[in-house]
C-alpha cells in the first residue's frame, strides 16, 4: 500500500516512531504483520485487494511485479 494512502499513516517501529518503509497493515512495532509470508504470497494477496478495488487483471499483475525487489525480501 502507498504510504500516502495508508489511513495510519505508515506502520510503527519499535520505538512507537512511524515508519517511511511499511505500511500499517505490514508492519507495526518494529516487526512484520506476517513474519513468514513469501514473495509469491504477497502478490496474490495484491493482486486480489486490486482486483476487489476494480482492476483489471493484467494490471494488478504489472503493478505486482516487483514486489520481489523490496527491500523485505532483499
Amino acid at each position: 500500500m502507498p504510504l500516502k494512502r495508508d489511513p495510519e499513516g505508515g506502520g510503527t517501529n519499535a520505538d512507537g516512531s512511524k515508519s517511511v518503509m511499511y505500511c500499517s497493515r505490514c508492519y507495526q512495532n518494529g516487526a512484520f504483520t506476517k513474519p513468514d509470508l513469501t514473495v509469491a504470497e504477497m502478490q496474490e494477496l495484491v493482486k486480489g485487494k486490486m482486483r476487489e478495488m476494480g482492476f483489471p487483471g493484467f494490471l494488478a499483475g504489472l503493478f505486482t511485479r516487483n514486489i520481489p525487489k523490496l527491500k523485505r525480501w532483499s
